[in-house]
């Protein structure tokens, strides 16, 4: 029940999410299972970030796809003698940049 309360937390409209989240903090922290009254002391110190975030409605999700695609491009890289190579592929890669190839037409 502790973690589908946690879940319906995100869930909540935004002006209804503080509320629901003091309601679940109160439980787990009464709940005497240990790994709940640490996430319950973890969530309390996040307590404004999350609320925000729930506001806003963002998540980490962009900056881990940004994460995802600088990995594959120094996998790609690997054997680069030079790292500003490195750095000019990662910067073309996580850019909206379209430049234009030799030898290819522009559409």
């Amino acid at each position: 029940m502790l973690k589908e309360g946690l879940r319906a937390v995100f869930r909540a409209p935004a002006p209804e999410a503080a509320a629901e989240l003091d309601r679940w903090l109160a439980r787990a922290c009464r709940s005497r299972i240990p790994r709940f009254v640490e996430l319950s002391r973890k969530v309390r110190r996040k307590r404004d970030g999350i609320l925000r975030s729930i506001e806003l409605g963002v998540s980490n999700a962009r900056v881990e796809a940004v994460n995802n695609k600088i990995k594959v491009a120094i996998r790609q890289g690997y054997g680069f003698r030079n790292v500003d190579n490195l750095i000019a592929l990662v910067m073309l890669r996580c850019s909206d940049l379209k430049p234009a190839l030799p030898g290819r037409a522009t559409a």
